[in-house]
């Protein structure tokens, strides 16, 4: 009996077998995973167990226990939740336009311009990419101050909004764009601010769409540099409302602080379980380019 001739599912396991050692690792691989799985896994679902529980069974696992929802009317009565949601929105969504006006130019010009010292500029550029915004937490406070931001929106999110990620990012993405097509939208009339706009920035979107997610995560969860640059109520972010509204001072009481937490967390996590293979398919595609 010829290869062709045997059974579709007898083909489908000689194809896909995997010798012993190729097995044990593959398992390895798997239970690894879901170590690291439950892991993570681990804290989120105790918040859960908590948040929708009274607090005498926030240390206690019982499958007859009530649920309730007053630990989350607590959390919201007791902080200004709505006020932190605001100035996180805004913080958060300064900062991703800006960065994408500045790092599509600055990318679209290392990518296609030639310029004096446009090698020397770029590999700056990179260096930043090894330097930790901790280390630039004294000297950033200094500039805020002299400007007169110390204790504003505009001054939380101003060191963040030139992203040396985001131009490196962007840059190699518009380097793999044909010159054809931007020779022939030239050839159409097009200058070069309006080439970038139709044939760049429409081709770069999963680009875009890859480095927004990671933006908008890293700065809704930012906590030091707003902890130190804020003040008010006005003007403080979610994660460091958060982290005031948990303090011991504050009282402890891990069925609110818990409910506190989710709520905190929800719109990312939200965004996540609902658009999850939209995630998955723009960092791939994004990866791939």
């Amino acid at each position: 009996m010829s290869a062709m001739d045997q059974p579709l599912g007898r083909r489908l396991r000689a194809t896909f077998a995997l010798a012993p050692g190729e097995s044990r690792w593959r398992w390895l691989e798997i239970g690894a995973a879901w170590l690291l799985a439950l892991l993570w896994l681990g804290p989120l679902i105790y918040a859960f167990w908590a948040a929708f529980h009274p607090w005498i069974y926030a240390t206690r696992f019982d499958l007859f226990a009530p649920l309730t929802l007053e630990n989350f009317y607590e959390a919201w009565s007791q902080a200004p939740f709505a006020r932190y949601y605001l100035n996180t929105f805004l913080l958060v969504s300064s900062i991703l336009a800006a960065q994408f006006v500045l790092c599509t130019l600055a990318g679209y010009a290392f990518a296609r311009f030639e310029f004096f010292g446009r090698d020397v500029a770029f590999v700056l550029v990179l260096i930043q990419l090894m330097i930790m915004p901790e280390v630039l937490i004294v000297e950033n406070y200094r500039t805020m101050s002299n400007l007169g931001l110390v204790d504003s929106i505009l001054g939380i999110g101003l060191p963040y909004m030139a992203s040396a990620f985001g131009i490196f990012l962007l840059r190699q993405t518009f380097k793999t764009v044909p010159k054809e097509l931007e020779e022939a939208a030239r050839v159409e009339g097009c200058n070069f601010l309006q080439v970038l706009w139709k044939v760049y920035v429409p081709l770069a979107k999963p680009t875009y769409v890859a480095y927004g997610l990671v933006s908008v995560s890293y700065h809704w969860n930012n906590f030091l540099w707003p902890l130190i640059v804020t003040n008010s109520v006005e003007t403080r972010p979610l994660t460091v409302g958060l982290a005031i509204f948990g303090a011991p001072e504050s009282g402890v009481d891990w069925s609110v602080i818990t409910a506190g937490t989710l709520l905190a967390v929800a719109p990312l996590l939200i965004a996540f379980l609902l658009l999850q293979r939209q995630f998955v398919q723009s960092f791939m595609h994004a990866g791939i380019k």
